[in-house]
């Protein structure tokens, strides 16, 4: 790879990182080629970028990024042997993904770490509650769930009350009779 090259994949990851609020750093090394292919095609249906980076220009990336992002000395130490980057705009849905994908035997890909909106998170043993934080929409949806609540309550009390009062008027207009 020329210096230009270099330089250019720098640049280009370092615009990756400023822009987006969510990516992955695995290690898929171990997987044989149609397995990555597999994995690549699950990841692609969810809107999940892969690529295989090398270490030394995903560091100079992550230093060249804003202070302002939080990129600190652990998230550098991730970069060490294969390295493969998930650029999402969902926060846990590398996390799912991978999960599934790796079934109940599985190790690998393996979680090397994950940034999540300034939230660095270290390590394979992080991926249980990488897979389990709420997506926006999710938590937007729980918002207007709890919202509208307490209105279908109110609406559906003065639904019966109103069947109720119709029905006490109508015996009483009987009654009359």
């Amino acid at each position: 790879m020329t210096k230009a090259e270099k330089t250019a994949v720098i640049e280009e990851l370092t615009e990756k990182f400023q822009n987006s609020s969510f990516f992955y750093v695995t290690d898929s090394s171990t997987l044989t080629v149609e397995k990555v292919n597999d994995l690549r095609g699950k990841l692609f249906e969810k809107g999940i970028e892969m690529r295989v980076v090398k270490n030394t220009l995903a560091r100079k990336a992550l230093e060249a990024a804003p202070a302002e992002k939080g990129f600190d000395a652990s998230l550098l130490d991730a970069f060490k042997g294969p390295t493969a980057l998930m650029f999402t705009d969902v926060a846990n849905a590398p996390g799912k993904v991978i999960k599934e994908f790796r079934g109940k035997e599985d190790t690998i890909p393996a979680v090397k770490a994950a940034y999540i909106d300034s939230s660095i998170y270290i390590g394979d043993d992080q991926l249980n509650a990488l897979a389990t934080i709420k997506s926006k929409e999710e938590m937007l949806g729980e918002v207007i769930g709890l919202l509208q609540s307490p209105i279908k309550t109110v609406i559906g009390q003065l639904q019966s009350g109103g069947s109720t009062l119709a029905g006490l008027l109508k015996s009483l207009e009987e009654r009359a009779q």
